[in-house]
């Protein structure tokens, strides 16, 4: 008797092959690093850590047939999952902001739900003081510049159980991200999808290639789930052979957004210019993430990617230029980004800017303001009210945190955080799900491997920028309460040196890891 497969499998399959062939030449690597250092969690941090897996198991075969990230961020801690039976701890591959040096012996992250079912609800949240005595001199260190706030709140019962000039707003740097990314789940939210497509205008042989600001449209021949220009390239020239058209005038439209494309910043290798149509980041390089040249305008470099693809298929076209799309144009092809969720799962795991701005326009355009810097600041603003959060003093400048006009308050970075958290807004969890991971990924990926406490436990955005060092994030302590936390320093007149300020940053978040703080 033949078993026919079944349909989730048959998505599911080319995953678990991939995992296979990640894991399988780190495992020895990996199971002899554990040999000498091992370490000893309490076990309200390991059933954490043990429901982690347990989820990312039970979801494997729903989400293969979704979107998985190339950078590593969504299927890093279920490569991880898949890997523990009887294989011992991997590190997720080499794709991206993975690191290549393996952690030390550690569980992978503790779930973001922790803290928040009935099994830790009866554990008492660690003690003011207690947490006062452990903070207090670690955040006094003078490496860390000048300027230190703190705030570190329960994420069960959203009580504040530390702070440190918790009200005072400071340059947040890339921990703006987490407020951009409650903004842009909020509204469009996080089902919303980014669309790129091709028109026909009538009587015209003009072909628009039209803009919806998705930075993760790529054009790489193994999309790995994101929106694909050789996708929309091959329906494109199937709908056009259809019409008996095999030459075209090709023009491309970036009308959605406004205002200046060129961030405050200047040209810079951290960002592209904001605009509604680029490929790959308008990446000069293979990478997917972290710094890198960038094509002067992204569009025209889009644009002119599209017609070589156009020519494979057959299809001659003009050299691109600039148009606009009319109301009475007929529709050839599409292809959508993966929804928004996963779009801020990427951004907070590589503190991707130019997703973060790209949110940014669609907060924006979801709030009826100019799709533009200026506009994309009061769109956040006005998501961030509308759902009670504390906004003293606070002021948006741009998506990214790039901009050092941005001032936000660590209360207001912890308030972020257990909102995301709390049962009511499960729109905004993966805000939580997408932060790295201590020693695993993204912007964390090369911190804590050689702190087996913190390693998998502490999840964290980071944040820099000269003379700026922030961290923001949750943990799950010793008794198994999920808290939030948030580290704002700074000293723009004498910067610290960054990694000694980083170190020390991380030191105290993995204070929070090993205080039950009684």
């Amino acid at each position: 008797m033949v078993v026919p497969e079944l349909r989730a499998w048959r998505a599911a399959r080319p995953h678990v092959v991939r995992v296979a062939r990640t894991v399988k030449p780190h495992v020895a690597r990996v199971t002899q690093a554990v040999r000498p250092r091992p370490v000893q969690f309490t076990t309200p941090q390991l059933t954490a850590v043990a429901a982690t897996v347990g989820l990312a198991l039970a979801a494997g075969a729903v989400a293969a047939a979704g979107p998985w990230d190339s950078t590593g961020q969504r299927t890093a801690e279920r490569d991880w999952a898949a890997s523990r039976e009887g294989e011992g701890v991997a590190d997720h591959g080499h794709t991206s902001a993975t690191s290549r040096k393996s952690p030390q012996p550690a569980p992978s992250a503790a779930s973001v739900l922790a803290g928040l079912g009935g099994s830790t609800s009866t554990v008492p949240a660690p003690a003011e003081k207690a947490l006062a005595d452990v903070l207090d001199p670690l955040l006094d260190n003078a490496v860390l510049g000048a300027t230190r706030t703190a705030v570190v709140v329960d994420v069960a019962t959203g009580k504040r159980l530390y702070s440190k000039n918790a009200d005072e707003v400071q340059i947040p740097a890339s921990t703006t991200k987490i407020a951009t990314a409650v903004a842009a789940l909020t509204a469009p939210g996080p089902d919303h999808r980014l669309q790129t497509r091709t028109v026909l205008e009538p009587d015209t042989k003009e072909v628009v290639l039209v803009g919806g600001g998705d930075p993760t449209l790529t054009a790489r021949k193994d999309a790995e789930g994101w929106a694909s220009l050789r996708t929309l390239a091959d329906e494109t020239a199937t709908a056009l052979k259809a019409r008996h058209m095999d030459r075209v005038t090709l023009s491309y439209d970036t009308s959605l957004y406004a205002g200046p494309a060129l961030h405050p910043i200047g040209v810079n290798e951290n960002i592209a210019q904001v605009t509604a149509l680029m490929v790959d980041e308008a990446r000069l390089d293979d990478s997917t993430s972290g710094t890198a040249g960038r094509a002067l305008d992204p569009a025209a470099d889009a644009a002119r990617k599209f017609a070589e693809l156009l020519h494979d298929k057959g299809i001659k076209t003009t050299s691109p230029g600039p148009s606009k799309a009319t109301s009475r144009s007929q529709a050839l092809a599409s292809v959508s980004s993966p929804p928004l969720s996963a779009l801020v799962e990427r951004m907070l795991t590589n503190s991707d800017n130019d997703i973060a701005e790209a949110l940014a326009r669609q907060v924006a355009l979801a709030s009826d303001e100019q799709p533009s810097f200026e506009g994309d600041a009061k769109a956040i603003y006005a998501q961030l009210k509308k759902l009670g959060l504390p906004l003293s003093g606070v002021d948006f400048a741009d998506g990214s945190g790039l901009n050092r006009a941005d001032r936000l308050s660590a209360d207001l970075l912890t308030a972020l955080l257990a909102k995301a958290g709390d049962p009511a807004h499960p729109e905004l969890r993966t805000v939580l799900t997408g932060l790295p991971i201590a020693g695993f990924t993204g912007t964390l990926s090369t911190r804590y491997t050689d702190d087996p406490t913190a390693t998998g436990v502490v999840r964290a955005k980071t944040g820099t920028l000269t003379g700026v060092n922030t961290l923001a994030g949750t943990v799950v302590d010793t008794d198994g309460r999920l808290l939030a936390f948030a580290f704002l320093t700074s000293d723009e007149a004498h910067p610290p040196n960054a990694l000694e300020a980083r170190a020390a940053l991380d030191h105290t978040a993995t204070a929070l890891a090993t205080c039950g703080c009684r």
